[in-house]
């Protein structure tokens, strides 16, 4: 359960979940008991996650209908800026342009395209899976 909290909602969750296991521990004792527990609380977690999705989604949404053209294109452009970006720090470290670029940027710009890419791409599959599951 830590492993899919750790990707859902990152460190903090798991910290959580550490403490709630020791409170739950005090009073749930068989091993049925605590597999039950443990099946509810990743589904509440993961039910979570996916109300969060859709808060998201439907934020996107109402910038796409009532936005001016900057709050449409914002998405993309900082797509394509970060993928540039990441290429261009390819070139930069295989050595085609002489410049140094600290690891720390390098991890901020892994995590940002990840963030963005996971968002964007993650966002819209969401979106067009509700859209299927409605019909």
């Amino acid at each position: 359960m830590k492993d899919i909290l750790a990707k859902i909602f990152g460190g903090a969750a798991v910290g959580v979940a550490q403490k709630l296991g020791s409170v739950v521990d005090k009073f749930v004792h068989t091993k049925e008991e605590k597999a039950a527990f443990e099946k509810e609380m990743t589904e509440i977690f993961i039910n979570a996650e996916a109300k969060q999705q859709e808060n998201v989604t439907e934020r996107w949404k109402v910038d796409l209908q009532h936005g001016n053209k900057l709050t449409r294109s914002v998405r993309p452009l900082v797509l394509i800026f970060l993928i540039v970006s990441t290429v261009l720090l390819i070139f930069v470290d295989a050595g085609f342009i002489n410049f140094t670029v600290d690891n720390e940027w390098k991890e901020l710009l892994k995590l940002l395209l990840m963030t963005t890419v996971a968002a964007y791409f993650g966002g819209r599959s969401y979106e067009k899976g509700q859209k299927i599951k409605t019909k």
